[in-house]
């Protein structure tokens, strides 16, 4: 009965010509950038940039005056309505191709590590626009999805806060990018006091200020720091300050987690907490404070407000546009950022970025960090770890500026930043420089095959015939119900695992021959347009992505 009323009521709203609104959201992109796009929930406060310019985007409702007659039904009054206004459109910073070249290259380092959650942002470097973002969480049934802003969130970062502290020693002038350091070869060495250990012993017992940032010292720089700040450790958190590590970096987003520096005196407690902060425990920064600060020095020195959105237009008319905006004009003397831009292409070069980047033709500078994670239910004995990189790209003219963090599963073998994070900056350096920096003014680049570095997808009775057949030694972890499955390279040996199967989520098809992607999505009545021929190196929709009725993807051959 009341099903009937309902259809009765919108049926003379119809002939009154009234109209009921409903509203759907539509995202044409699937996954890509969704979180920071923002969603709109019915239960739950909006988020990202939906949320911080949702007046602008709604526009306003209109009215209408009605006098109801007998029977309760309404009839307008001509003369008494307020016309609605649209919502006026936000034009973003951010760039489609490139987002989708970042969230692919992050995307396919959580599912071969199988990690809990990452983010990756580029950055342009002359003017803090924010090109891509992605954020991908595990989820219950172990696919990946853009659940948390996890870009804004402020985590013990590890060694990528070196480079504050190599800034604040080398502007201190308490030492030079030259001076030696004596690290010790046991791997560990009291300073001041505390107990300083290395995730890896030094090449050598003796190193440059510059050699114990590219090897990533701990012992070196707790004694840098000692030597600059120890009867003064408060000047130290002074310089973290004037690198704005201390406040929000103010990018137009809702929700940005505030940093968390140390309580840093002139006493016992502050100096052990100065000497824990200069290798990258006991002070909190988010993945966007790191960025902010490595694009300061890619940029000659010049701090730059990271930022969303480009410009707000109503009706096609531009009503406001946004421009950089300058947080600091030097952070540091020149000479300074000069010493700094050569450790960082030191890290690459000799250093521990350099098992990664070893013959790769595009010049890179940056900083591996690794961090023990610990929470409210974990100690850093827990085995979590965060893996980062940090860097900017060409070295010698840099355009952009990029920062991967990824945060591992308890225990993982792949833990340090060289082997997660960097893998990931290196994939996504490739495709930027390709497509948007190699045309403009470089010259052409040759890559080079990493015969190290593959993955190879289809069904998993012809995956097994295969290796068997070239009598190839495998580690064998494919889930006995998985129907499809694919092999990659784990430290330089194959490793196959059964591929993703839930049937309401859209599959993983990337490397797999054209049968075998076919046979997977039309049983998932997904429609399927093919480009090219060969194997399938890429697909519109993420995998992991909810399906819907009638979804449409598009699979690319080479």
């Amino acid at each position: 009965m009341e099903i009937k009323k309902d259809i009765l009521w919108r049926a003379y709203l119809s002939f009154l010509g009234v109209v009921e609104e409903r509203s759907k959201r539509l995202n044409p992109f699937g996954m890509l950038a969704r979180r920071t796009i923002g969603l709109a929930r019915e239960n739950a406060q909006n988020v990202g940039i939906e949320r911080t310019y949702d007046t602008m985007l709604q526009g306003q409702k209109g009215k209408q005056l009605v006098r109801y007659i007998a029977g309760g039904a309404p009839i307008p009054i001509e003369g008494y309505e307020i016309e609605p206004e649209n919502g006026r459109d936000i034009f973003t910073t951010l760039d489609i191709h490139m987002q989708d070249m970042v969230e692919s290259a992050l995307m396919k380092m959580m599912v071969q590590s199988e990690s809990e959650h990452g983010t990756a942002i580029v950055m342009e470097t002359k003017t803090g626009k924010i090109k891509a973002i992605a954020n991908l969480g595990r989820t219950k049934d172990g696919s990946y999805s853009e659940t948390m802003n996890y870009a804004l969130q402020t985590t013990e970062p590890g060694s990528t806060i070196k480079l504050a502290t190599l800034l604040a020693v080398l502007d201190h002038g308490s030492s030079k990018i030259s001076d030696l350091v004596e690290v010790g070869s046991a791997g560990h060495q009291f300073v001041g006091v505390r107990n300083v250990t290395d995730a890896e012993r030094a090449p050598k017992p003796m190193l440059t200020v510059q050699e114990c940032f590219a090897h990533s010292s701990n012992v070196g720089f707790a004694k840098l720091a000692y030597k600059a700040f120890a009867d003064k450790p408060d000047v130290y958190k002074s310089y973290l300050q004037k690198f704005h590590l201390d406040k929000k970096t103010g990018i137009d987003l809702v929700g940005e987690d505030s940093p968390k520096l140390p309580k840093i005196k002139r006493n016992t407690e502050g100096l052990h907490a100065m000497l824990t902060a200069a290798f990258g425990y006991a002070i909190e920064v988010s993945p966007l404070h790191t960025l902010m600060l490595y694009n300061a020095v890619a940029n000659d020195g010049k701090m730059l407000k990271p930022y969303l959105v480009n410009s707000i237009k109503s009706n096609g008319v531009t009503v406001k546009e946004f421009s950089p905006v300058v947080l600091d004009e030097s952070l540091c003397k020149p000479e300074v950022i000069k010493a700094a831009k050569s450790s960082m292409e030191a890290v690459v070069t000799e250093g521990t970025g350099k098992p990664v980047f070893k013959d790769f033709p595009i010049a890179v500078a940056g900083k591996t960090g690794t961090a023990h994670v610990a929470g409210k239910d974990m100690g850093y004995g827990a085995g979590v770890y965060q893996a980062s990189f940090v860097g900017y790209f060409p070295a010698d003219k840099p355009e952009y500026t990029c920062i991967v963090v990824i945060k591992t599963k308890p225990h993982a073998a792949m833990h340090y930043g060289g082997q997660l994070a960097a893998p990931v900056f290196k994939d996504i350096a490739t495709g930027i420089y390709a497509q948007y920096v190699r045309g403009k003014k470089f010259g052409a680049v040759n890559v080079v095959p990493d015969s190290s570095s593959y993955i190879y997808a289809g069904h998993k009775e012809d995956v097994q015939n295969v290796l068997q057949k070239l009598n190839v030694h495998y580690l064998d972890s494919m889930d006995k119900t998985a129907s499809f499955s694919e092999v990659h390279t784990y430290n330089y040996k194959p490793v196959a695992k059964g591929v993703g199967d839930a049937k309401n989520q859209m599959p993983d098809v990337r490397y797999m021959t054209l049968r075998d992607a076919l046979y997977i999505l039309e049983n998932r009545n997904i429609k399927v347009l093919i480009k090219g021929k060969g194997k399938v190196i890429a697909q519109d929709i993420l995998p992991g992505t909810p399906i819907t009725k009638n979804t449409t993807v598009t699979i690319l051959l080479n």
